[in-house]
Order: C-alpha cells, then sequence, then structure tokens
C-alpha cells in the first residue's frame, strides 16, 4: 500500500527524484504508463490487493490499478524460422498435437488492468489441424454440492517495514544504517516514510512551508564516479521542464571523491533552484538532492543552508 506523506512540495519533490531515478530501468523493463502522464519502468512480478507489484533497479514499488493508463510489455522479438528446414507434414490419422502457451505475467497484469480475460493464441493452421482430426467433446459442468462452497484462502501476513536506525540530536541527523550524519536546519521536518514512496531513498527532509526539500538517497552502480554522476544528472535532467545546467565540479564531501551539479528548472509551476552531489562511499554512492524555490526571495538564504548540510556529510559514525 502506499505511505501517506506531507501534502505539497514533500510529495511532489520526492515524485520528481523518482521519475529520474526510475526511468534508468527503461533498456530491459515493461513501459507503466500512469494517468498523470508519469511513466514506470520495470518488470511486474505480482498483483495483491489492486495493486500491481513492480520490481525496478531500485527495489519493489506498489503502484494502484486505478492510476495505470495502460502496461506495454518489453517482450524480445521471436526469431524468424528458418527458410531452409522444409515445413513438417503431418503422417497417419492422429491429429497433430497443439501447443497453448500459458499467459505471461505480463498478459496477466494487461488482462487484470483492462479487465478482460487473458487466453493463449493458437496459430491458424495448428487450430484448422485441430479442429479436422479431433472430435469434439462435450464439456461437462460439475454440480457443486449445497453448502459446500469452497472458502477462499486467507491473505498472506504483509511484511512490515524494517526500523529506520536514524536519530536525530539537536541540529544533527545521524543515520546508524548506512553510517553517516549531516547537519539538518532547525526548520527542517524529517518526512517519515521517504523509502516507501521513493525506493532508493534513505531519508528525506524539508521546510514546513513546502520551499525547501533534501533528499539522501544510495545507487549501487559498477561505472566510475564520474559515469554514475552523468547518468544520475541526465535522469535528473528528464524530470524537469526547461532544465538548465548552470556548474559541473569535483569536490570533496565527507573526505570521500563526489561530483557536483548545480540546476535550475521547472517543475509544479515552480521555477527551482538545486544542487545534486554524487558520492562515492564503500563501493556504492550517495545521491544527494536539495532543492529549493528560484522564484522566491529566500533563494539565497536555503541555497546557503542547502550547500551548508551536503558540506556537513560524515561519514564517520559509530
Amino acid at each position: 500500500m502506499y505511505v501517506a506523506v506531507r501534502r505539497g512540495l514533500f510529495y511532489r519533490g520526492l515524485t520528481i527524484l523518482a521519475s529520474a531515478l526510475l526511468c534508468a530501468a527503461a533498456a530491459h523493463a515493461d513501459e507503466i504508463r500512469l494517468k498523470d502522464g508519469k511513466k514506470l519502468y520495470g518488470v511486474i512480478v505480482g498483483y495483491e490487493d489492486n495493486m500491481f507489484k513492480v520490481k525496478t533497479d531500485f527495489g519493489y514499488v506498489l503502484v494502484e490499478k486505478d492510476k495505470i493508463a495502460s502496461i506495454i510489455p518489453d517482450s524480445p522479438a521471436q526469431p524468424a524460422a528458418s527458410k531452409s528446414a522444409p515445413a513438417a507434414k503431418p503422417t497417419g490419422t492422429k491429429a497433430a498435437a497443439v501447443s497453448t502457451p500459458e499467459p505471461t505475467k505480463k498478459e496477466k497484469a494487461a488482462a487484470i488492468l483492462t479487465n478482460a480475460t487473458v487466453r493463449p493464441t493458437i496459430p491458424a493452421s495448428s487450430k484448422a489441424a485441430a479442429d479436422t482430426n479431433v472430435p469434439a467433446l462435450k464439456a461437462t459442468t460439475p454440480t457443486p454440492k449445497a453448502g459446500l462452497a469452497a472458502a477462499p484462502p486467507p491473505p498472506p501476513p504483509k511484511e512490515e517495514p524494517p526500523a529506520i536506525q536514524e536519530e536525530i540530536q539537536g541540529n544533527l541527523y545521524i543515520n546508524h544504517q548506512f553510517a553517516f550524519q549531516m547537519y539538518k536546519a532547525p526548520s527542517w521536518q524529517i518526512i517519515d516514510g521517504a523509502g516507501q514512496t521513493l525506493p532508493n531513498a534513505i531519508v528525506a527532509m524539508g521546510t514546513s512551508n513546502e520551499s525547501t526539500l533534501l533528499v539522501v538517497g544510495h545507487e549501487k552502480s559498477k561505472e566510475s564516479l564520474e559515469a554514475t554522476a552523468q547518468g544520475v544528472e541526465t535522469r535528473l535532467h528528464d524530470a524537469y521542464d526547461n532544465y538548465r545546467l548552470i556548474s559541473q565540479r569535483k569536490s570533496i564531501v565527507g573526505g570521500q571523491p563526489a561530483v557536483e551539479y548545480r540546476y535550475r528548472g521547472m517543475a509544479d509551476e515552480h521555477d527551482w533552484s538545486g544542487t545534486l552531489s554524487v558520492v562515492a562511499h564503500g563501493g556504492e554512492f550517495l545521491t544527494v538532492l536539495g532543492m529549493t524555490y528560484a522564484d522566491s526571495d529566500l533563494i539565497q538564504i536555503q541555497e546557503n543552508v542547502i550547500t551548508r548540510a551536503i558540506a556537513s556529510l560524515d561519514f564517520n559514525v559509530k
């Protein structure tokens, strides 16, 4: 089920970042088009309680059926039959066996979405052979005995999300699970359930007046820091309208090498000023994204607060 988060910027900010990071799975995954115009890429692995469970490169996401406009499967092309191999001819009086493929998870998902019944398709030639050789059998429907209707099996117990190992000491946010700490402005609030809303988010925090947001996430990649950072920045570019890259530089964050991007972009009828830092740490990468209204008189103050928070990132946590 969805986890409720604060209305306004908190939810919109997570949606922007989710759109930027989840579209990385587009190369080898189904395309799920939502009614609000967004797209999600992943593999549908289950359906329960009117929700699809989608596996993406960054974890599992639950999507309500009613919010999906269409599902476009990413099916590999069928190999063409060899022209040199002659077609096999039926011999004798026995009918050729007709193969009826089982519906795939993608077909079942499409059937659930359209309220249709998934049926396997039979090639026309095979169907004709079956009709001429196999006698029709009269279908019989067993009559259920009164009072013996089978009760539906109980639903499986839902897994509880693991507790987040984090704490706040004054203006210091400490995460014991990922072993880092950083500055938290007094006016910032922690957004509960950010990890469920955005699969790769570690923590999200922002102002109560919905003008500033900062999200720390983790990204697994076997590529170099520069290549990984460029990939994240490219996906972030696609999440905004009129995206403009202001600057790009290498830096050191928490004693670790990092790449920093400063940008501007339009989203939700506002011009945003953002800073993205991708930090190499322990064979993986942390992404720190800070964004604030650029069309506000407080832009310089909030930009300085975001810069201070990113610069304060410290991995010396026991």
